[in-house]
C-alpha cells in the first residue's frame, strides 16, 4: 500500500481472504456489478466464505454513515446543551465537556491506531466523543456567531463531495509524487500548529491564530491540505477493497475518514469565525 498521512491508515496488514481465491474487490473507480461489490452469488463470481467475506464499497458507505450519524446525534445534543449553558453564562461546564470529548476521543484514536485492529463499538465511540467535541464547540461559537454551525456542516460536507467527484473522475490522480508532495505539506502544517501552541503558551503571538490576514491564509491553506488528505483516504479505501481485506476492516476504514472529517470541520469552523470578526 501507499502511505498517507493519516495515521489510521498506517502500517496496515496487506492481503485478505478475498483476494487471489475470490478475485480482486472492486473499489471506488470500478463499476458496480463485479465481484466483490455486494452483489448476490453468482452474478459476478463466487463469493468468499461469511466468516472472510472481503470488503466492498457498501461495507465502507454504511460504517462511515452510521460514524457521522452518531457524532451528528452526539454534536446536535452537546451544541444544544451548550448554547443553553452560554445563555446562563455557564461557560464552565461546557468547557469540561469539550475537553472531556477531546480527550476520550484521543485516547480511543490512540487505542485503535496501535492496536491496528477494526471495531464497530470503538469507532462508534470514538465518533461520539468526536461528536460531544465539536458539539460544545459548536455550540459555543453558534450563541457568539448565530448561522454559523450550519455554514461549517454545509462547507464540510461540500468540501467531502467535491473531493470524492476528483477522485472517483480521476480529475486528480493520486500518484506516488502527490502522496509524498499531501504527507509534506500536512506534517509541515503540523508543525506550524505546534510551534504556535508552545508559543502562545508564552504569551507570543505568531498571527497564525489571530483571525487576521495571516490567519485567514493559514486557515484556508490547512483546509486545502485537510481536503487533498481526503484524496489518500479514498486511494487507501480503494486499496483495501482491492487487497480484498476483511469486511470488518470497513469500520477501520470508516475510523480513518472520521479522523480527517474532524479536522477539516474544525478548520472550516475557525475559518468562518474569522471573517465573521471582518
Amino acid at each position: 500500500m501507499r502511505s498517507t498521512s493519516n495515521p489510521a491508515f498506517r502500517n496496515l496488514p496487506t492481503g485478505g481472504a478475498g483476494y487471489g481465491s475470490y478475485g480482486p474487490n472492486v473499489g471506488f473507480n470500478q463499476p458496480q456489478g463485479m465481484p466483490g461489490y455486494g452483489m448476490p452469488s453468482g452474478y459476478g463470481g463466487p463469493q468468499a466464505p461469511s466468516a472472510e467475506r472481503p470488503m466492498t464499497v457498501d461495507d465502507v458507505v454504511i460504517k462511515t454513515g452510521a460514524s457521522l450519524a452518531t457524532a451528528l446525534i452526539t454534536g446536535v445534543l452537546a451544541a444544544t446543551w451548550a448554547m443553553s449553558q452560554a445563555h446562563a453564562r455557564a461557560l464552565g461546564p461546557v468547557l469540561g465537556l469539550m475537553v472531556g470529548g477531546m480527550l476520550v476521543g484521543l485516547v480511543l484514536s490512540l487505542i485503535m491506531i496501535f492496536r491496528r485492529k477494526p471495531s464497530g463499538p470503538m469507532t462508534l465511540l470514538y465518533s461520539a466523543a468526536e461528536g460531544v467535541f465539536l458539539g460544545a464547540i459548536t455550540g459555543l461559537f453558534e450563541f457568539i456567531y448565530p448561522g454559523i454551525a450550519l455554514q461549517a456542516i454545509v462547507g464540510t460536507a461540500g468540501v467531502f463531495i467535491t473531493m470524492l467527484v476528483v477522485y472517483k473522475t480521476g480529475a486528480v490522480k493520486v500518484t506516488p509524487k502527490l502522496t509524498k508532495w499531501i504527507i509534506g505539506a500536512t506534517a509541515g502544517a503540523a508543525i506550524l500548529m505546534l510551534f504556535n501552541l508552545i508559543m502562545s503558551l508564552f504569551g507570543v503571538n505568531t498571527g497564525l491564530r489571530d483571525g487576521h490576514p495571516l490567519a485567514i491564509i493559514f486557515s484556508l491553506l490547512v483546509i486545502g491540505i485537510a481536503a487533498f488528505n481526503f484524496l489518500l483516504d479514498f486511494d487507501m479505501t480503494d486499496q483495501m477493497i482491492r487487497q480484498g481485506m476483511p469486511a470488518r476492516w470497513a469500520w477501520f476504514a470508516a475510523f480513518g475518514l472520521m479522523t480527517t472529517l474532524v479536522w477539516l470541520y474544525l478548520e472550516i469552523l475557525r475559518l468562518l469565525s474569522y471573517l465573521q470578526n471582518d
